[in-house]
């Protein structure tokens, strides 16, 4: 077995490489990406991020003089190491986390405490929303992206797209700096609210890792602008396009610390395993989410290349609200498929579910050619589930059980997918039931509408006050008509 020999002091250490990883090693190319040290049986046990691969990847195999006894042991694992390249560190950045969070190997949660997990919070849904960072996500309506490992990478990487996209800071009330504004950082006083929106959605894209797309996006708009001659705008979006560009020059993590689809194995193996004609490079999980058949939901997560595409997400209101699961996957498939020719043909389709859900959607997707399995996890959406994966038996009618190990590059992507579309079914219903909890027995008398609701509220502060008032008080403030009909209902 080869060895490399490092000097320390007046000793050596001896790093044992194997051959076939060595001559592997020497392939390793000068541009940023993300790489995963495998063990022997193939278990991806370290995911990281490089500014250049070549150098960060053979430093693992170069010295062991600083490294702590963990990263030691972990070199000592390493069997194989298989890597992405990207377009720019920020690419990397972004990638990294996403592949974390599908493969979650030990060793980057071993050589890495909570204190290095950092999350960006942008909160859409505020009048005029801001971006922060946090270390605990909360159930408050905002969005949150990673969680991204080291703090300092990901901020001075959305420090760089502030000036791509101006965002407001999450800071105290009165804390605000004028300066800000007027370096450009923060949205100019003449923005409108929908267009600062808009430009935090591409925003969002871009840490969900489109930034080529938005950059393509971005240089349509321009030359749309220059030809209807509104050249501040067009000015504005080069602007952009030249800032957004210049990212590729960033040095956002150093030697610190479009996706090669063909280096991803779970792709490969899925398309051998159920003999797929070609690489599944768009993979849609759907789950529904209800409770007792009130507030039924559906939703479509997208993965593209192997990692998710949060711009391509749908979520689906069912139009008959029922405790039906069964019925309810066949309406959403259904309603996809209307879908095709606008949001893309897909490649797979993960359904939750198992042989009544399957069988409920398999005349749909036979009949248009699109490849699909189930998984079966008798309610567990958590990891530690061992679910079965049913697919269509290529023979002739009904499924069977694909014999798939539990630590292999497939099940670790399908739970990714199945998680995700259960978290986005899942926050879909809550927001519906947030909603309708809302509801009075206002909402449901002819002729009163949102206008008259705040009113009534306003002058008798709940519905209790307002059954209890006269129909002359009630008249005063809405009229004799409604206020007569506001008493027929609340009495």
């Amino acid at each position: 077995m080869p060895c490399i020999a490092a000097s320390r002091g007046a000793r050596s250490i001896i790093i044992y490489v194997n051959k076939k990883l060595e001559t592997k090693l020497k392939t390793l190319p000068n541009t940023p990406g993300v790489y995963f040290h495998k063990a022997a049986n193939g278990e991806v046990i370290y995911v990281g991020k490089a500014a250049n691969l070549r150098q960060r990847v053979r430093q693992y195999f170069q010295s062991q003089r600083d490294m702590d006894a963990k990263t030691r042991a972990l070199v000592a694992e390493i069997a194989t190491t298989d890597w992405i390249e990207v377009e720019t560190e920020l690419d990397a950045l972004f990638l990294e986390s996403e592949m974390v969070k599908r493969y979650m190997p030990k060793w980057n949660i071993l050589l890495r405490d909570d204190k290095s997990h950092t999350y960006v919070r942008i909160d859409m849904k505020s009048a005029l929303p801001t971006v922060g960072y946090t270390r605990e996500p909360m159930d408050d309506a905002a969005e949150y992206f990673g969680p991204y490992y080291g703090g300092g990478p990901i901020k001075k990487a959305m420090r760089q797209l502030r000036r791509v996209f101006p965002y407001y800071l999450r800071v105290p009330e009165g804390k605000r700096s004028k300066l800000e504004m007027q370096l450009g950082l923060e949205p100019g006083a003449d923005t409108k609210p929908a267009e600062y929106k808009a430009n935090l959605r591409k925003l969002i894209r871009v840490i969900e890792g489109g930034r080529s797309s938005v950059l393509r996006e971005l240089q349509r708009d321009m030359k749309t602008a220059a030809a209807e001659q509104d050249f501040e705008r067009a000015a504005l979006l080069r602007n952009q396009i030249g800032n957004l560009k210049a990212l590729q020059k960033q040095i956002l993590f150093g030697d610190k610390e479009f996706l090669d689809i063909s280096k991803d194995q779970a792709l490969v193996e899925l398309r051998d395993r159920l003999g797929l004609t070609k690489l599944p490079a768009r993979i849609e999980g759907y789950d529904i989410s209800h409770q007792s058949g009130t507030n039924v939901v559906a939703s479509m997560v997208v993965f593209k290349n192997g990692a998710s595409s949060r711009a391509d997400y749908r979520k689906f209101k069912m139009r008959q609200q029922k405790n039906d699961d069964t019925a309810n996957m066949r309406e959403v498939v259904t309603r996809r498929l209307q879908h095709l020719d606008d949001w893309g043909w897909p490649d797979l389709l993960v359904i939750d579910g198992g042989l009544p859900q399957l069988s409920a959607v398999g005349d749909l997707l036979k009949d248009k050619k699109i490849s699909f399995v189930g998984r079966n996890k008798s309610g567990d959406h958590g990891r530690n589930a061992t679910p079965q994966i049913l697919a269509p038996d290529p023979t002739g009618g009904g499924f069977y059980t694909l014999s798939i190990a539990q630590n292999s590059h497939i099940v670790k992507l399908l739970t990714r997918i199945d998680e995700e579309a259960h978290r986005f079914a899942v926050s879909y219903h809550t927001v519906l039931k947030r909603q309708t909890s809302k509801r009075s027995a206002l909402d449901d008398i002819p002729g009163i509408g949102p206008k008259t609701k705040s009113k009534l509220l306003k002058k008798f502060g709940s519905v209790a006050k307002i059954r209890e008032a006269s129909e002359a008080e009630i008249a005063k403030v809405i009229g004799r008509e409604k206020a007569k009909a506001i008493k027929n209902v609340l009495k």
